[in-house]
């Protein structure tokens, strides 16, 4: 579990919530395209998600016959603000 950084924003305002993405994933594992497939309602929020998935997640690409190719996954994203 990785921790994102939270919006200055949403923080302030007190907003939470989740962010289901969808992301094309070369064969080295780099995420080539994000987008959000389910809101959280909140746009930074959703924004924050998407960024930190772009610039700071590397993934295990699929493997087909044992040779690296692209996929596409779904990846949930919470954010929740604690005490």
């Amino acid at each position: 579990k990785r921790k994102l950084d939270y919006p200055t924003y949403a923080k302030l305002k007190k907003q939470e919530g989740d962010v289901l993405l969808t992301v094309v994933v070369s064969a080295e594992g780099k995420p080539l395209r994000v987008e959000v497939e389910t809101s959280s309602s909140f746009k930074s929020l959703d924004e924050a998600a998407v960024a930190s998935v772009r610039r700071d997640i590397r993934f295990y690409p699929a493997r087909l016959d044992g040779v690296p190719v692209a996929s596409r996954v779904q990846l949930p994203v919470q954010f929740r603000l604690t005490d």
